[in-house]
């Protein structure tokens, strides 16, 4: 056997292992999706990414305790912002929008 038989040989070996392991590989793969679907398993990486980013926010928030109590501050009062905003509203106790009408321009009919 001349060298290129030898190397040719060699080469078939080491390309049919090779194509063993992608089988190998391929029936793997094919098996542990057949066990978990595609949905369940990225509602786990969602899920799991959810618990990530909520400990982050926790260590955060420990870290930077007065930024986060004005942060909840504000969104409250974002929220009430119409019932707070009613309070210093004195529309109603005249009988609504009246006082704005003096403050229209007339408008002549010719």
């Amino acid at each position: 056997m001349n060298t290129l038989e030898r190397q040719m040989y060699e080469d078939r070996t080491v390309r049919d292992a090779a194509l063993e392991l992608v089988k190998a590989d391929i029936a793997h793969v094919r098996q542990d999706i057949s066990a978990q679907g595609v949905g369940s398993r990225l509602a786990d990486r969602f899920s799991e990414g959810a618990v990530d980013v909520f400990e982050e926010a926790v260590e955060v928030a420990d870290d930077n305790r007065g930024v986060f109590a004005t942060l909840v501050a504000a969104v409250f009062i974002w929220f009430a912002r119409n019932p707070i905003m009613s309070l210093f509203d004195d529309t109603e106790e005249n009988g609504g929008d009246e006082e704005f009408h003096d403050l229209e321009p007339e408008r002549d009919e010719t």
